[in-house]
């Protein structure tokens, strides 16, 4: 059977039964004797490993059978569910999505998972953690005298390999384990890998290494990687040879020795128990929706109401219609110059069905955030027990949609601001239960919709931020001068900790950061057309709120004039237009600045910022656009406004990427380009 026209079906199965299991398991640790929860954890892990082994995934059923047997024992009451119990069960979960991963990205699907293996064999034995650590002990200790200076191995060999090892000593050949180490400033970590594989492959021949080569050449690790090679070469002449590839920075080798006992193999996990034995009909499984097919007659079998579509071919149809968006500006424009009514009905029809169009291919790229949301209840999880804190994660909102390429980069800057809250915002149970608070501490996740815009809002009733130590820090670091500082808002004093370099961390810690500060996070979102806003109450709790474009790629903007150069604004930033007249422009801090209902807004002359090239004129009205954000504006004095218009967002390129306060172009319906103002720049 030609299992790869279910593979899409397959990996996206697994990952829906893995998020299952990882919901799950969090709802377990809070109610531990809830067994309908065991239960629908055991069904998701028993489907998972029948459509791997069907696959023909025997890694991924194996460790998936084993944690089955887990699950099984605490469901007939023979286990109980305790902390560590699910320490070990979330490890192997993660091994399972890694394995999903390397399927999903072309790979085999292997991965050493021994020691997980071990671990659940031994507590379905009945043994505590606290055996297995002391097991552990005595096991290395015993390893230290066995072997004196011979340093354990760090690959796992299955049975093919450890055959092919025994076979090559035979016939007069060693077999090395190389532990390459590569400099901590090393750039192109793939490159290296490859340099020293190409060295290697002359002297002999690489059996394995870990991690697995698919992930070297993703650069999936830090900065050290094993490789199991069989040669004739000596060992000090090998590490020699390594050594000359640039950027290695240490190499340790040592000879391979084996275990020739299969049941030591099988105790150590080496050796796993091919599952699932014959005769167990059970556990022979295609995907879900495969089965369906199979069962289904051909004149019975229901046609599917949705289908699977790769995204790149999304990025193709948004792109064609982005062509047929600038042609259709081109259109309205020769119609309006031509003054023919048939012409005009028709194209007016034109816009109509490409604005309908433009919603459905906009809205077939949107995302629920629920897919970046997912992985935080786990994340939360493990970060409280290392904080010794108790923390209760609420998600609201997990079904807004955004766009993918949004989606795409707002992992990361969550992340950050997620452990900034658990590490910084919420304080340990004695600190909260001495303030009088609860002792378990609450984030808040929350997504929602407002016009053109999506929010995001990470909410903690932690501590809040301290303002004095938060200035004091940033006059000491030459963020603020006094002068200014004493003029700052308190959210403006809070939005400080969004400087480059800025951290109030007494200590380096590796929850929320190593001491970096969140301007990683404000330069993100900021690249996406969003902007990062701050509120807090000392000793209340902090609020960290993300605006975000609903999409990025077509927006709606005010065309205006500066001299012959036509340049965009986006309507998202504007509050209005207006017409001021020369004398209402008055001066304060050798800035021109505009009363504009009743505050006190500085214009900003384009033609100076942009250098456009221009004739000096006496002019005794301006026309300018009032831009916001957040809570402060600025007027952008332009010669003339040419109208709305709809165009679609292109990036400068590489050469360009440094212009200031121009985020893109667009080419209008006469083929001239605009250039796209930042708003953003212009007002910082």
């Amino acid at each position: 059977m030609d299992v790869n026209q279910y593979l899409e079906v397959f990996i996206e199965e697994s990952k829906e039964h893995l998020q299952s299991c990882n919901e799950r398991l969090l709802d377990l640790e809070k109610n531990p004797e809830d067994m309908s929860i065991v239960n629908d954890i055991f069904r998701s892990a028993h489907t998972l490993k029948g459509m791997s082994a069907t696959m023909g995934y025997e890694d991924l059923a194996s460790l998936t059978h084993q944690m089955e047997n887990v699950l099984d024992a605490i469901r007939n009451n023979k286990l109980h569910v305790t902390p560590d119990l699910l320490d070990i069960v979330f490890l192997a979960v993660d091994d399972l999505e890694a394995m999903v991963l390397s399927i999903a990205d072309g790979g085999d699907g292997k991965r050493d998972v021994s020691e997980v293996v071990s671990k659940l064999k031994q507590i379905e034995k009945g043994e505590t953690t606290a055996q297995l650590s002391s097991k552990a002990e005595v096991a290395a200790a015993v390893a230290e005298v066995d072997l004196g200076t011979i340093i354990t191995s760090k690959i796992e060999y299955d049975e093919f390999e450890s055959t092919v090892i025994q076979q090559s000593k035979e016939q007069g050949f060693e077999v090395f384990e190389i532990t390459v180490s590569l400099r901590e400033d090393c750039l192109l970590k793939a490159a290296r890998v490859y340099m020293v594989f190409e060295v290697l492959e002359k002297i002999g021949e690489v059996i394995k290494s870990n991690p697995p080569v698919d992930q070297l050449e993703e650069e999936q690790f830090d900065q050290e990687f094993t490789v199991t090679i069989v040669s004739k070469d000596q060992l000090d002449d090998i590490k020699l040879k390594v050594m000359k590839v640039s950027e290695v920075d240490s190499v340790e080798i040592h000879p391979v020795i084996l275990e020739i006992d299969r049941e030591s193999q099988v105790s150590s996990g080496t050796l796993v128990e091919e599952e699932p034995k014959k005769g167990q009909k059970e556990d022979t499984y295609l995907p879900e929706q495969t089965q369906k097919k199979k069962q289904a007659s051909p004149a019975k079998q229901q046609v599917n109401k949705t289908i699977r579509v790769n995204i790149e071919r999304l990025d193709i149809l948004l792109n064609l219609f982005e062509e047929l968006v600038i042609d259709r500006g081109r259109l309205e424009q020769i119609s309006n110059e031509l003054k023919n009514q048939e012409l005009h009905e028709t194209v007016e029809k034109m816009s109509r069905i490409t604005g309908d169009l433009q919603n459905i291919i906009l809205n077939m790229r949107m995302v629920p955030v629920e897919t970046v949301f997912n992985r935080f209840p786990r994340m939360v999880r493990q970060l409280a027990r290392d904080l010794g804190k108790k923390i209760n994660l609420e998600i609201i909102g997990a079904d807004t949609e955004l766009d993918r390429t949004v989606i795409d980069e707002i992992g990361d800057p969550l992340v950050h601001l997620i452990r900034n809250a658990l590490d910084h915002g919420v304080e340990t149970p004695e600190v909260r239960k001495a303030n009088g608070k609860s002792e378990e501490g609450t984030v808040v996740l929350k997504a929602y919709h407002s016009g053109n815009h999506v929010f995001i809002e990470i909410e903690d009733d932690g501590a809040g931020i301290n303002k004095d130590k938060v200035l004091t820090k940033a006059l000491k670091n030459g963020i603020v001068n006094e002068q200014t500082a004493a003029a700052l808002t308190d959210k403006e004093v809070y939005e400080l900790i969004l400087a480059s370099g800025f951290s109030t961390a007494e200590k380096i810690s590796d929850i929320s950061g190593r001491g970096v500060g969140l301007d990683v996070v404000k330069n993100t979102i900021e690249s996406l057309g969003g902007s990062v806003t701050i509120d807090s109450k000392l000793g209340k709790g902090s609020i960290f709120s993300i605006q975000l474009p609903l999409t990025l790629s077509i927006i709606s903007v005010m065309l205006v004039e500066i001299e012959k150069e036509k340049f965009a604004i986006p309507l998202s930033s504007i509050i209005e237009t207006a017409i001021v007249k020369k004398e209402d422009i008055l001066n304060a801090h050798n800035q021109r600045v505009i009363d504009f209902r009743g505050k006190v807004v500085p214009l900003l002359f384009l033609k100076d910022i942009f250098e456009v090239p221009c004739q000096e004129t006496e002019d005794h009205f301006y026309s300018v656009v009032i831009v916001r954000k957040g809570d402060k504006m600025a007027g952008l004095v332009v010669d003339s406004f040419i109208g709305q218009q709809e165009v679609v967002l292109k990036s400068l390129g590489n050469y360009l990427t440094n212009v200031f306060a121009i985020s893109g172009a667009t080419i209008l319906g006469d083929g001239q380009v605009a250039l796209i103002v930042d708003c953003n720049a212009l007002i910082k």
